[in-house]
């Protein structure tokens, strides 16, 4: 018969080996629904999928964004792909760092075969300048875009740029106006990049009237740019998100670390079923 130690002591090991075991299987099963997504669209996969993940350790949650780590994995995917193979980037992120944004984008760019970019929920700001790089964009009924333009720091650089043209300058403190310098280099930088990977697919003034719009600061930078609201402004923008994009993002799931806020039955329930109508005393009687 096990001793108590004996036991408390397979408990541990059993405890520590089970998160193990979860994270391979769950990552068994991403490559497989990944596999059957690109024998259905006879396209190549990648996936830019950014959730709050926790340490392993202490368990506390880090915020992701697009990073230089994720243009340097996105760039060797691609290259792995013929030029005749299309290419399906599924795109769910809140933004992250201008460069590496703007290296996927210029890459998928420049892909000869179709690039098309799956949103089922959001692609703000940096992924939102990804997924201007597509020949189309399929975004979930409900998904959003986002602007494009540059943030410093928490500022907004086009609410910089404002208080210096709103104040006489000797009123503005140095550090300002170097802020409103930077501010409009970077303006002028991104405009011109979203204007270049438009202008194959909107006529050169469209493209130049969207690039400003997304670029300048016509709205706060996290703004919902909805699928009707894309259509309008001239992207090419689809709805006919398949239904394993949305089975691939379950595998994708939030750190739980409290219980959740949303909860249901995760089942598809169909329209209610009618119970027969009961006759009338008059309808009895005949």
């Amino acid at each position: 018969m096990s001793s108590p130690f004996e036991l408390l002591w397979i408990f541990f090991i059993v405890t520590s080996l089970l998160p193990v075991l979860q994270r391979r299987w769950l990552e068994a099963r991403r490559i497989r629904a990944f596999r059957q997504l690109e024998e259905q669209r006879k396209s190549r996969i990648i996936g830019l999928i950014h959730r709050q993940d926790t340490m392993s350790f202490l368990g506390f949650p880090i915020a992701r964004y697009i990073d230089i780590q994720d243009s340097e994995d996105l760039l060797r995917a691609i290259q792995l792909t013929d030029p005749t193979v299309p290419i399906d980037l599924v795109l769910h992120t809140p933004g992250g760092l201008v460069l590496a944004a703007e290296q996927i984008a210029l890459a998928l760019e420049r892909h000869p075969a179709k690039v098309t970019v799956l949103v089922p929920h959001y692609a703000m700001s940096g992924g939102t300048l990804i997924a201007l790089a597509a020949d189309e964009i399929v975004m979930g009924e409900h998904a959003v875009l986002g602007p494009v333009d540059p943030q410093l720091g928490q500022y907004m650089a086009a609410s910089i740029l404002n208080v210096v043209e709103q104040k006489p300058i000797a009123e503005i403190d140095d550090q300002t106006l170097i802020l409103a310098d930077v501010s409009r280099k970077a303006i002028n930088q991104v405009e011109r990049v979203v204007r270049d990977l438009l202008d194959d697919r909107l006529p050169e003034l469209q493209a130049a009237e969207l690039a400003r719009m997304l670029a300048t600061g016509t709205w706060t930078h996290d703004y919902p740019i909805t699928v009707g609201e894309a259509r309008e402004l001239g992207l090419p923008v689809s709805t006919a998100m398949p239904k394993e994009v949305f089975e691939l993002m379950q595998l994708y799931p939030q750190t739980s670390q409290r219980r959740p806020s949303v909860e249901y039955i995760p089942l598809p329930y169909g329209p209610p079923e009618r119970s027969p109508r009961r006759p009338t005393p008059m309808e009895r009687r005949d």
